[in-house]
């Protein structure tokens, strides 16, 4: 594998107990070195010494997390989770220190369960942008993937075969995993990004898709940055999190039914914190109800079981829609009532009354305006700013509403910014 020159090397971050899997952890240096690349070896070691030390020793780790090294290996054979949680703490605190003095520039992960955890959270306390890649036999294990990658850009290479003595096999995989980290340093942005214009982030799914795709077009002619995220659990979930760490100036919040299958358990479920964000954070929004006519309960036998006498949509094997009722929409709309009663920013609830998704049309089994209409009434009753409800006669699936949604938010913004210029003079 030719290498690169001076001016594009790169310093890689290798996370890697040593005294467990040194002869695949030296594999894996040579490789990144002979790419031309700085490989820096943290170990986090917990079982015994290792063979030889890393560039970042495990008795450096321990005691960054705030424990001997003997402590550590002590408490692994009594308290696993304590010696973890150490090692965690420290070689994410050394990794921040590298990052602060350039040094870093991605993060590479190898080996089973305990240094997938291990990695993945070291990983998540660095920069959007910052290149992570973590080759592991448990990249796709259903139970803790979720705890393993979240909301952060973590790139999972599956190994399928464990970690454990080289063999040719498992080397073809750790080399391509290897190539996916060098590739990645080299032609990566970086974790700096800056746009000319206001930054609105939109929420999206496919039943709401036709109004978000040409709602990015009318932003970005009104002198917008659209960023769209995906409102499929994790999607609108990481959306909250950016919104959190001042991302965005406003949003375009349409597909809300996050709140409805948090609610009831559904397959998008993005946690209970859905919408709070947008409110601390005070940016412009305007709110649409997409996604709250329906749960998702693909490939739930308990949930279709229980829900069978309602109206359900199969959209494909993995991906079935149920028709929500009018008391579970007057649930939902104490929760949106709740949290938009607390934002401290300027906000509409935009309601199209024609529709509020791609399946909701007249003469689709999914059509209930009279359930729909429930959650209308419920909101406006319990919303302190019954001005900031308003209903247009439009269906969400359509350009018309995406034009609405557009001008209401450019009306929010320019009420935002002039209140900013009031408050500074």
């Amino acid at each position: 594998m030719p290498g690169i020159d001076q001016q594009g090397k790169k310093g890689i971050v290798i996370i890697c107990n040593l005294d467990t899997r040194g002869e695949d952890i030296i594999f894996v240096k040579e490789k990144i070195e002979e790419r031309g690349h700085d490989a820096v070896l943290v170990d986090v070691s917990m079982e015994e010494p290792p063979p030889f030390p890393g560039d970042v020793t495990t008795e450096e780790v321990s005691e960054r997390g705030g424990m001997t090294i003997e402590e550590v290996r002590k408490c692994y054979r009594t308290d696993r989770d304590r010696s973890v949680q150490n090692q965690i703490k420290g070689a994410a605190l050394i990794v921040e220190d590298l990052l602060k003095q350039g040094k870093v520039h991605g993060i590479f992960g190898v080996g089973g369960g305990t240094a997938t955890l291990i990695s993945t959270s070291i990983m998540k306390s660095l920069p959007f942008g910052m290149p992570k890649v973590m080759a592991s036999p448990m990249a796709a294990h259903p139970r803790y993937i979720d705890s393993y990658v979240g909301t952060r850009d973590i790139t999972m290479h599956h190994t399928i075969l464990d970690i454990v003595k080289m063999n040719p096999l498992l080397k073809a995989q750790i080399t391509n995993a290897i190539g996916a980290i060098c590739g990645m340093v080299e032609i990566s942005l970086g974790t700096e990004f800056n746009f000319d214009q206001p930054v609105v982030a939109i929420s999206n799914f496919g039943f709401g898709e036709m109004a978000v795709q040409t709602a990015m077009g009318m932003l970005e002619e009104a002198g917008y940055a659209p960023v769209v995220c995906h409102a499929q659990g994790k999607g609108d979930r990481a959306m909250e999190e950016m919104i959190a760490d001042g991302a965005f100036d406003g949003i375009l919040d349409l597909c809300t039914g996050g709140i409805m299958e948090h609610l009831f358990e559904g397959n998008r479920d993005p946690g209970p914190d859905r919408l709070k964000a947008t409110g601390i954070a005070g940016i412009p929004a305007v709110i649409a109800p997409c996604g709250l006519d329906f749960l998702s309960y693909g490939g739930r036998a308990d949930k279709i079981e229980a829900t069978k006498d309602r109206e359900q949509f199969v959209q494909d094997a993995l991906r079935v829609q149920v028709r929500t009722t009018a008391d579970e929409l007057r649930q939902a709309a104490d929760v949106f009532a709740d949290r938009l009663n607390q934002y401290t920013g300027p906000f509409t609830f935009l309601i199209p009354t024609q529709g509020w998704s791609s399946l909701s049309v007249e003469g689709h089994q999914i059509y209930d305006p009279e359930a729909d209409a429930a959650f209308v009434e419920r909101l406006k009753d319990k919303i302190d700013d019954k001005n900031a409800v308003k209903e247009v006669n439009l269906h969400l699936y359509t350009p018309e509403f995406a034009r609405a949604a557009v001008d209401e938010f450019t009306r929010l913004y320019k009420l935002s910014n002039s209140s900013e210029i009031s408050k500074v003079g």
